[in-house]
């Protein structure tokens, strides 16, 4: 992804963490120089209530102010949501969608219309149980959006994670998560 203006939109249900990876990328941006943009769409705030969250990264200032309707990647954090909700709605032909999910991309479109876009899968819950010790696909998910994406280097990532998370975690946690970003950036598929 090399334009100027890149937007992400994140479902996901309540405590899966799709607000914090949307600032978790912000934050990555601004380490790089980018101008960005995060913030969450709330639908009711209880847990496992679907949620979207937004996040805009530019080489420029950005003077748009309305939630993403144009995504150029789709994150998907919850693969129930596939069947309630159009994760795809507004994204280009050329949108990259990432689902979080153990099926292969071809098992997953195979049942899913994904409108011809490019799809990839990880199985980032999963990584995330074996990695963090909780089944939250958050950290899991910014490592195969960066491996899809481009958007960061993997180095970039674990940099960001143990700095800011040096902060306010303990080192079996950070080395955690870590893991988890390496694993998914490793093991996304498509």
């Amino acid at each position: 992804m090399s334009a100027k203006l890149t937007e992400l939109r994140w479902h996901g249900r309540g405590g899966q963490g799709a607000v914090t990876a949307a600032k978790m990328v912000a934050e990555l941006a601004v380490e790089r120089g980018k101008y960005f943009q995060a913030f969450p769409e709330y639908g009711p705030e209880r847990s496992g209530a679907p949620i979207v969250a937004f996040t805009r990264i530019s080489s420029e200032p950005i003077q748009i102010y309305s939630a993403i309707e144009n995504p150029n990647v789709v994150l998907v954090l919850d693969p129930t949501l596939l069947g309630t909700v159009d994760v795809v709605d507004g994204a280009p032909d050329d949108a990259v969608v990432v689902v979080n999910t153990e099926e292969s991309p071809e098992a997953l479109t195979a049942h899913v219309d994904f409108g011809g876009r490019r799809v990839l899968t990880v199985a980032a819950t999963k990584i995330a149980q074996e990695t963090i010790g909780r089944a939250i696909p958050n950290t899991p998910m910014v490592g195969a959006m960066a491996k899809a994406t481009g958007l960061f280097t993997l180095e970039e990532i674990e940099e960001h994670l143990r700095h800011s998370f040096g902060k306010k975690f303990a080192q079996k946690v950070i080395d955690g998560n870590v893991k988890a970003v390496e694993r998914a950036y490793k093991e996304v598929q498509g």
